[in-house]
């Protein structure tokens, strides 16, 4: 690949763009909103200047809305020997450019699963897909060519290929990605006019579960009007979990006896299938979730304390498995846990309270 034209210059478009030029990609932008192309151009994601002639790729990175008119009038205009998009759902666009009557030959649907809760190129990176899967979704008249172009796109990009069946992939992304961001909003929106004093409570564990809550509605508006039927199955099946749930610990409240038992081992199960399924949501480098030990330290909110944590740790040979910040309300300290194998946790311990921080149980 030397030449690619990248239409859309949000995020995603922007940050595969950045990845494109790192590679030595001449990179074209466009937009239809020309203020943000110059913005793309300006943190050197390529030129807003027109090709000269059909690129090898076009990349398509318009919301899903809009995906197949803008892919439809690229194919018409022959802008490049290849085509694809990063929509969020694969099938609908699919169809809508069956409708059309277009050769789909030189087509590929994609979907990097990599995103932010920020839009727009101002929040880009090169960086933004890397070691995370990218979908792609061929069909047997897929041509090899733009196949091997995608995963160069993808390879260019450091993220790691998956090939699905598009209305599969719709179904997983209804899953892993639409409804949870439904069901952390819904959480996310019983703080909005809750007490001053309960909202002060709030912990790490209300953080992560609205995390994605701070998404843009217009994008989350665009992606669900292209996937609803999934997703409100899924919501179905959660709202019904939800009501059984209701419904056991009220039994808790009010019975006795047998019929209070079968409400707390209703809501035992709950929390068991809970567990079952979070075991499942891959871990570090693809496999299943470790059991990590946690070293709790005490720190200032000042310039440098992660680095001398990892430094320290460093230099007792001890590697950082993930690391976590629960920030303390109210004050300039926070709670770093850092994810250590076992076997680690003594020569950790030993080595920080030697360097002086202050350990938590």
């Amino acid at each position: 690949m030397r030449t690619a034209l990248v239409i859309g210059t949000g995020l995603i478009g922007t940050s595969a763009a950045l990845a494109l030029v790192g590679r030595g990609v001449r990179v074209h932008l466009a937009d239809r909103d020309p203020e943000q192309a110059r913005t793309a151009v300006a943190l050197g994601a390529g030129t807003d200047e027109a090709p000269e002639g059909p690129v090898d790729l076009a990349l398509v990175a318009a919301p899903p809305a809009h995906v197949a008119g803008v892919l439809a009038d690229a194919m018409r205009r022959g802008v490049a020997r290849g085509y694809l998009d990063v929509a969020s759902v694969k099938g609908a666009p699919r169809r809508e450019l069956e409708a059309l009557g277009l050769d789909l030959s030189h087509y590929i649907g994609s979907h990097p699963m990599s995103g932010r809760e920020k839009s727009g190129p101002l929040a880009a990176s090169a960086d933004l897909f890397e070691g995370r899967p990218w979908v792609l979704t061929p069909t047997r008249d897929t041509d090899t060519e733009v196949l091997n172009l995608a995963l160069e796109l993808v390879s260019h990009c450091r993220a790691v290929p998956v090939v699905m069946d598009a209305d599969a992939h719709d179904r997983a992304v209804a899953l892993v990605s639409h409804m949870p961001q439904l069901v952390s909003s819904t959480v996310a929106a019983r703080l909005e006019h809750a007490e001053e004093a309960a909202v002060r409570l709030c912990g790490q564990g209300i953080r992560d579960v609205t995390r994605i809550a701070a998404s843009e509605p217009q994008m989350w508006i665009d992606i669900l009007s292209a996937n609803p039927g999934p997703v409100a199955d899924l919501l179905t099946d959660v709202a019904a979990d939800l009501d059984e749930t209701a419904r056991a610990l009220r039994a808790l409240r009010s019975a006795e006896g047998a019929e209070r038992e079968e409400g707390g081992a209703r809501v035992r199960d709950v929390l068991r299938r809970g567990n079952a399924g979070r075991v499942r949501v891959p871990g570090k480098h693809g496999s299943a979730p470790r059991a990590y030990e946690v070293v709790a330290v005490l720190i200032d909110d000042q310039p440098g304390q992660l680095a001398r944590i990892f430094a320290d740790a460093g230099t007792a040979g001890v590697n950082i498995e993930d690391v976590r910040i629960e920030h303390a309300t109210g004050r300039q300290a926070g709670l770093v846990q850092l994810m250590v194998e076992p076997r680690a946790v003594p020569v950790l311990t030993a080595a920080l309270r030697e360097r002086g921080w202050a350990l938590r149980q």
